[in-house]
């Protein structure tokens, strides 16, 4: 962990859900002080809290697309007062990665292979200013959970914040499943001016859905698939996995036992939206996280453990088998309407990528034509013709595009390297954090990651490293001699 100007680490504190080293008693962190006289200020953590909790209300008012960046402004004050501000390791990649995307303006104006011209219009920038908005304010978020103190903050508030996330996006599944056709009007379009109300991309937001109507399997008119509360159900889908992984560790393995039983039926809840939303990568994700926590209890030799998760993964494939929902599951994998689609745009956003392969173009570049036609627009006989956009298909391929390999570069060795920074952390923050990472490696191929799937994944990070911090803290410090002093000095160095 290092810091803009030299900080001493809070001793006494271990990993949550871990095991403190150390021959000595751990001492607990001490409780908060609650203001007297029934004080209506407001928490130190109040923005963070609010983005979570009132989620569904930003959501439902069309601005859950800024809400990041609109939380952002009050972190930054708090952190600005702060003095020293602690920075993840290798957060020095991650710098690349946000100057890259700033210095990518200068290949707005330019042609991509295969690819409309650029409007000659502002709209470009306009579009490349709300992506480095939000990469500046997912970083801002980042930086805010991991220099709040567990007082201040704890790293269980953060997790059950996750959870409640958790909770929204299986009741948005549901609601999504059941009233796919349902859409209102965000209440902020009757208060915002025409010319900006009338634009495309504002009237958008402003139609708040619970699912987005897709043709997806052979033989059916359409397939309702839950988005709410985001505005796809893509984002839906790579966002459900990481909460119900955060959601598992803070109200079933961290939680009590009443929370634990809400736990185990909010999973169980959330498997009807997952199979009915017919995205395989979600189902991929889980397979993946599953496998991934396996491996990590078998080498801890928690074998007990281990059995109980491979009893109820074999109990919820009976029961998707022995219900409807394993025909849809069945029709879904047979049915790839999107497979096509993913490997032009593919192709197309590694073409670019070689004929700038430094700065990129600096944002997703409109197709000229489509894999089933040169049309340049849809029509009733192929849904399917049209310009699609190159960046549009994963986080991966938005980097390709808007800049260059080395912002994929940039962003891919961030992730791995905070991965191999805290493999060693076994306690379930530890665990989960890893596995959200693994996740944000896993859907950059086929997710955008923007806005809140990587506002999660760097929540993540900040946890990850709050946890080693206080781990190092109460861990006695190995002799200088042995290979275990080495590899702490390497550690303390790569951190600064």
């Amino acid at each position: 962990m290092s810091t803009v100007t030299p900080h001493r680490p809070a001793h006494g504190t271990a990993p949550v859900g871990g095991d403190a080293p150390g021959p000595g008693p751990t001492r607990l962190a001490p409780a908060p002080v609650r203001p007297k006289g029934g004080s209506l200020r407001l928490p130190v953590a109040w923005p963070l809290i609010a983005l979570f909790v009132l989620y569904p209300l930003w959501w439902a008012l069309g601005v859950s697309s800024f809400v990041f960046v609109i939380f952002a402004v009050p972190m930054l004050v708090q952190l600005r007062s702060r003095g020293p501000i602690r920075v993840p390791p290798g957060f020095g990649i991650w710098l690349v990665l946000l100057l890259w995307v700033l210095l990518s303006a200068l290949m707005l104006g330019l042609t991509a292979p295969n690819t409309l011209p650029p409007d000659g219009g502002g709209g470009r920038y306009v579009g490349w200013a709300i992506r480095l908005a939000n990469y500046v304010a997912m970083t801002v978020v980042m930086l805010y959970v991991l220099n709040l103190s567990e007082r201040e903050l704890s790293r269980r508030r953060v997790v059950r914040l996750f959870g409640f996330m958790g909770v929204v996006v299986v009741i948005g599944g549901w609601l999504g499943s059941l009233f796919p056709n349902f859409s209102f009007v965000a209440p902020l379009r009757s208060v915002l001016p025409h010319s900006i109300a009338s634009n495309s991309y504002v009237s958008s937001l402003m139609n708040v859905k619970f699912a987005q109507v897709q043709q997806v399997i052979a033989g059916e008119a359409s397939s309702p698939r839950p988005s709410a509360p985001f505005a796809y159900t893509n984002s839906w889908g790579e966002n459900t996995a990481i909460l119900l992984i955060w959601l598992i560790v803070g109200w079933v393995v961290l939680g009590r036992p009443l929370r634990r039983v809400l736990g185990v039926a909010i999973v169980l809840a959330a498997i009807f939206p997952i199979i009915y939303s017919l995205n395989r990568g979600l189902w991929i994700g889980l397979g993946i996280a599953a496998v991934y926590v396996a491996i990590r209890l078998a080498l801890r030799g928690r074998m007990v453990v281990l059995g109980g998760l491979a009893l109820a993964v074999g109990l919820i494939g009976v029961l998707i088998i022995a219900t409807p929902l394993g025909r849809t599951f069945d029709e879904r994998l047979q049915n790839g309407h999107s497979d096509d689609i993913r490997t032009t745009l593919s192709q197309g956003a590694i073409t670019a990528a070689n004929h700038s392969p430094v700065l990129g173009y600096g944002g997703n570049r409109a197709l000229i034509g489509s894999n089933r036609s040169i049309a340049i627009g849809k029509s009733e006989d192929c849904k399917q013709c049209g310009n699609r956009e190159l960046g549009s298909n994963g986080q991966l391929w938005a980097l390709l595009v808007g800049q260059g390999y080395v912002g994929a570069l940039c962003y891919n060795g961030f992730f791995l390297y905070c991965l191999w920074r805290y493999r060693r952390d076994h306690s379930p923050i530890g665990v989960a954090g890893s596995l959200v990472l693994i996740l944000m490696l896993f859907f950059q191929f086929t997710y955008g990651a923007l806005e809140a799937t990587l506002a999660y994944g760097l929540i993540s990070v900040a946890l990850l490293a709050r946890n080693d911090r206080l781990r190092r803290a109460v861990a006695p410090a190995p002799h200088r001699g042995t290979v275990a002093g080495l590899r702490a000095r390497l550690e303390a160095a790569g951190d600064r």
